[in-house]
């Protein structure tokens, strides 16, 4: 017998102590996935809009009131049972102490800590959200030298926490582990963007360019890790979307040296696809870090760039 595959309107909020860490909540027995970890939050009612949904559910889930709340996520998420559509919301402004309401067990976490839960699958999508940096620098091209070691420890130390290592040729594994024990030490996350990736490099996730994103029918690697990917269009980014990817660097927005005879896409283009694509959106091309309230203000996550990051 086939069962038809229902869809669902979800709400869940991100609530912050005053120390960052995040309000997650335990599934109970008689819940679908019981014993997973989660965000406050539920089912939006027929006829009742999302925003009145998110301060409904946290008020009889926790007892908070939510004085202040914005939508930051889109997530689709299909199991063979069901189809979830949810709204993540950042709780920005709450009154009283959020608590087990409904008798479900319950705890403050830090970002880091998450991978000690047996977390929801789109938990890990949320979490790759709201870790995601303003702005990411992108190594130059004079690899397996001191030169981009050297960069990379003064980025480290002027407070980069998101570095991309970017190469046209095949890199040293060797190379790569020092760059990637550099980034921890200073609790910064190592992106790879190399030649035949086996996806088992140390490191905390992946880039793709945009032939390898457009060859892939679906994500690459579990949730825990990263995936990045270079977009030009909306195509490719609704693919990104599509194959999960956790965030796209969009390019090029403004003429650069590197390829100065290409027509950028422009501001106007690049929130046209923003507003389409429901994924973190890096800006690329011409970017400076000066330019990075401008990209918040198209509904970007940030900008990216080698030189003037």
């Amino acid at each position: 017998m086939l069962y038809k595959n229902t869809s669902i309107e979800v709400v869940v909020g991100i609530i912050h102590n005053s120390n960052n860490e995040v309000f997650i909540a335990k599934r109970q027995k008689n819940q679908f996935m019981a014993g997973y970890w989660e965000l406050p939050g539920g089912k939006v009612e027929p006829g009742e809009d999302h925003l009145s949904a998110i301060k409904r559910e946290l008020f009889e889930e926790t007892g908070i009131t939510v004085k202040d709340c914005k939508l930051v996520q889109k997530i689709q998420h299909i199991y063979p049972e069901k189809t979830i559509n949810l709204s993540v919301y950042s709780v920005d402004d709450y009154l009283s102490e959020p608590l087990g309401s409904e008798g479900q067990e319950i705890t403050w976490s830090s970002a880091d800590k998450f991978k000690n839960f047996k977390l929801l699958p789109t938990m890990w999508r949320i979490i790759h959200k709201f870790s995601l940096p303003k702005f990411y620098w992108i190594t130059p091209d004079n690899h397996q030298s001191d030169i981009v070691i050297n960069e990379c420890k003064k980025q480290l130390t002027n407070g980069v926490k998101f570095i991309q290592l970017r190469s046209k040729t095949h890199l040293d594994h060797t190379y790569i582990k020092k760059i990637n024990r550099l980034c921890k030490k200073n609790q910064a996350k190592l992106i790879l963007n190399t030649p035949n990736k086996t996806f088992n490099e140390p490191c905390d996730g992946w880039h793709l360019t945009s032939l390898e994103l457009m060859s892939l029918k679906e994500r690459p690697v579990i949730e825990e890790k990263l995936i990045g990917a270079s977009t030009h269009n909306i195509d490719e980014a609704l693919h990104a979307e599509n194959i999960s990817a956790d965030y796209i660097s969009l390019s090029s927005i403004e003429k650069t040296l590197t390829h100065p005879d290409s027509i950028p896409l422009g501001w106007e283009d690049a929130s046209g696809i923003i507003e389409k694509c429901n994924l973190p959106v890096f800006l690329l091309g011409g970017m400076k870090k000066n330019l990075v309230e401008k990209a918040l203000s198209i509904g970007a996550q940030g900008v990216a760039g080698i030189r003037d990051i």
